[in-house]
């Protein structure tokens, strides 16, 4: 079994990695421990599991050329779509065994994410995920809301989780986790983080918690600001700039 997970490993990783896209693996017990009984999900504690989450290099290596591919130039959310048939290409690399893939964005029928994504990337040892309870004697009003935030440890804030892909029929009791790098430990700067992300979100200054390997370009950045149905000037200059071949992975 311990090879089945590797093998599993190895093959997301090089269908992933050209795309700007990362795996991590975790078993569901770990996540569970962490999170409420409403968000528990209901499989054995060693079950396999994986998050993924896209690098900067994402928007040129997937986004684009599924754009290109697609000629993409309607309305919605262009990004989520990708996602979606990036994660249909994995359900199809394991076809012969039982795959759930649940997005960052899906909810169950209470209006719930059917996943906390910043969870499963911190239990899987991608992410540190920095919350009220992480600071020492917290400045903040009890009944202040202070939404955690995920930090990378050679992204910084620079990535996004992009879902959870579930082996249902995949136990593996001999995987040992791995903790997260804790990149921010001084307890000043996890009160300056936590303020930066929920006070001045749009200034992309928390993304820079730590010296990055690498940034969104320009182009990437004005996108995310971009409100989806004003997208469409972008979305034409993108394709604009299509090759005359376009190399679509996957």
């Amino acid at each position: 079994m311990d090879l089945q997970w590797k093998e599993i490993e190895k093959n997301l990783s090089e269908l992933l990695d050209p795309l700007g896209l990362e795996c991590y693996p975790f078993k569901i017990g770990w996540y569970n421990e962490k999170v409420q009984a409403a968000f528990r999900l209901n499989l054995p504690d060693d079950t396999l599991a994986f998050v993924v989450i896209s690098t900067p290099k994402m928007f040129d290596s997937a986004f684009k050329p599924y754009i290109w591919r697609e000629n993409c130039l309607g309305s919605g959310d262009l990004l989520d779509r990708c996602m979606r048939h990036y994660f249909g290409v994995i359900r199809e690399l394991f076809a012969d065994t039982s795959v759930d893939c649940i997005h960052d964005y899906e909810l169950n029928h209470s209006r719930r994410p059917k996943i906390l994504v910043q969870t499963a990337a911190h239990v899987a040892g991608a992410v540190y995920y920095y919350q009220r309870s992480d600071v020492e004697n917290p400045p903040w009003k009890p009944e202040q809301k202070m939404y955690g935030v995920c930090i990378h440890p050679r992204y910084g804030g620079w990535f996004a989780i992009r879902g959870v892909v579930i082996f249902r029929n995949i136990e593996v009791p001999e995987l040992e986790q791995r903790l997260p790098p804790d990149v921010i430990s001084d307890n000043q700067k996890r009160i300056e983080l936590l303020e930066q992300f929920n006070f001045n979100y749009q200034d992309w200054q928390f993304r820079d918690a730590v010296f990055p390997a690498e940034r969104y370009s320009e182009q990437q950045k004005e996108y995310f600001i971009t409100p989806p149905l004003e997208r469409t000037k972008l979305i034409e200059k993108i394709m604009s700039e299509r090759p005359s071949s376009v190399d679509i992975l996957c």
